[in-house]
């Protein structure tokens, strides 16, 4: 196992750049996960981990090793894809220990390889079986096995479950979880997916148009964000966003007070999560909205409700059971402690007067 650094990291694609002074460390036996919108740059990065993309500048570091100018098959790291990339015609068995005979390693240290890698994802019984004759998750174990028998410093996955069903993709994270924990592997993940990020993450890098937006543990990321981007990207449905004034020294939506204590004279925007914000009857909360859509999902629900005067939409998580319904008026209160607020170029207030403290 390995910890892997990147001081500086910039690719450019002809005049476009693609990671901009990207620097980041990975802990040994750390499980980090890359997540942002498409196009964001998380897979150029970990190809650039696994050196099947030149960085332009900047240095990158696997277990105190300098392996910026290293070939790929000299990192010491294994990659799974999203796509299987597993030979049709070999069984699995073959497919696993394929890299070990091309190396020339000896056949019945492959075979122990290949039956205790076959263990710990539970395909002993598949061994002889050919990929067409498995399931997605299956063969999805099998291309991580294959990763497995190298015994590497580092494994990369680069979304591995997007092919996958719903309910198989919760499956395989809940596997993928178990090994990390079996192997006490140093793993870096790639997903668009934050459920994803949140659920199996030791560390959460947030990518945006290549930079790094902000990294740490799954909750410190989604309690204390440090801009709307981080914010709106990490949640499900995702924070709400609402344009205030601020005015005499108090934060107003509308012609409504919000009564905050702790805030700049450039507020612009006031975040808060579905989960965070309070029902009451109507005209005994802070403002007053109309339920324009519920969304029911069993043991929760989701209303969407509109603030009038505003034409602010702000989404609530209620209970399943909520009696509420499409055109009710309700009310609503804002806990000051689960409020974020942002100034108008969208950073988090708190991360910008620690900024300038420090």
């Amino acid at each position: 196992m390995a910890k892997v650094s990147l001081t500086g990291v910039d690719k450019f694609y002809a005049s476009t750049q693609a990671l901009s002074d990207v620097s980041l460390e990975i802990e040994d036996g750390e499980f980090a996960v890359f997540v942002g919108p498409s196009g964001c740059g998380k897979s150029t990065l970990l190809r650039a981990i696994a050196g099947l993309e030149r960085i332009n500048t900047g240095a990158i570091h696997i277990d105190s090793q300098d392996v910026t100018q290293v070939a790929p098959s000299e990192r010491d790291v294994a990659m799974v894809f999203q796509t299987y990339a597993l030979y049709p015609h070999m069984t699995v068995q073959a497919n696993m220990e394929f890299g070990m005979k091309v190396n020339g390693v000896a056949a019945d240290i492959r075979r122990e390889k290949v039956l205790e890698a076959a263990r710990i994802l539970q395909l002993e019984d598949f061994l002889g079986r050919k990929p067409a004759q498995l399931s997605g998750g299956q063969r999805q174990r099998v291309a991580i096995g294959r990763a497995i028998v190298k015994d590497p410093k580092v494994f990369l996955f680069d979304e591995p479950l997007s092919n996958l069903d719903a309910k198989l993709r919760i499956q395989m994270r809940i596997e993928l979880e178990a090994l990390h924990k079996q192997l006490g592997a140093t793993m870096i993940y790639v997903t668009h997916d934050q459920v994803e990020a949140m659920t199996m993450a030791d560390k959460i890098v947030v990518l945006n148009n290549g930079v790094v937006e902000q990294m740490g543990p799954p909750l410190e990321l989604y309690k204390n964000p440090c801009n709307e981007f981080v914010a709106g990207f990490l949640g499900s449905p995702s924070m709400n966003f609402v344009p205030v004034d601020t005015q005499n020294q108090q934060i107003k939506l509308g012609s409504v007070p919000i009564p905050i204590q702790e805030h700049g004279n450039n507020t612009a925007t006031l975040g808060i999560r579905p989960e965070h914000l309070e029902i009451c009857n109507a005209d005994m909360g802070l403002l007053n909205v109309k339920v324009q859509v519920k969304e029911s999902l069993g043991g929760e629900a989701y209303l969407y409700t509109l603030h009038e005067e505003t034409q602010t939409t702000l989404v609530v998580k209620t209970d399943g059971e909520d009696p509420r319904l499409s055109e009710d008026i309700i009310g609503l209160q804002f806990p000051p402690s689960r409020v974020h607020l942002f100034d108008s170029d969208g950073v988090a207030l708190n991360h910008r007067q620690e900024a300038s403290s420090a």
